[in-house]
């Protein structure tokens, strides 16, 4: 007697449920999933926070203002190419023109490239003047995957930028 209460205790096991060991199994995928993200998230911090978050986050609206009261009614065109790949260089020009259409000679102009998923990857290059209020550099992207371009045109002591989301094709 003893040896078949034993057999029907194995048949009656909540183990054998697939509706338990499903339960189980999805329990046990979101926990594991959720260690991944962690992991990746301490890991692999890109670091985009800028040390003095807090005094920038105070004066956001009165630096807001001002660019507002100062911005000098340029019109920049961004040409990026769309067919650009990583470590291999393209050009990207930049046209300047003021609120009459005349060309814009500022004192100067950089081009910025943040990685979003990797601080160690951002540049700037000086762009070169091509003709009046044309602006032009040969960048080499390092890294595949999506890129932040900022460029940054400096005259008479004030700073206009203007962002743009680039897509770089693996080689």
């Amino acid at each position: 007697m003893q040896a078949s209460a034993t057999t029907g205790d194995t048949l009656n096991s909540p183990w054998r449920n697939p509706w338990v060991l499903a339960w189980v199994g999805l329990v046990a995928t979101v926990l594991v999933v959720n260690a991944t993200f962690i992991y990746f998230a301490i890991a692999t911090n890109p670091g985009l926070v800028a040390d003095d978050y807090y005094d920038r986050g105070q004066r956001y609206e009165k630096t807001l203002n001002s660019r507002l009261a100062k911005a000098p009614g340029w019109t920049q065109r961004i040409d990026i190419p769309d067919d650009i790949k990583a470590k291999q260089s393209a050009t990207i020009l930049v046209t300047l023109v003021d609120k009459t259409g005349q060309p814009v000679t500022p004192e100067r102009v950089n081009f910025f490239a943040y990685r979003p998923s990797d601080k160690s990857a951002d540049f700037s290059v000086p762009m070169v003047v091509e003709g009046p209020g044309r602006y032009s550099v040969r960048v080499t992207f390092p890294l595949f995957g999506a890129w932040d371009a900022l460029i940054a045109v400096r005259h008479d002591g004030d700073e206009v930028t203007t962002g743009e989301r680039i897509q770089v094709a693996r080689p």
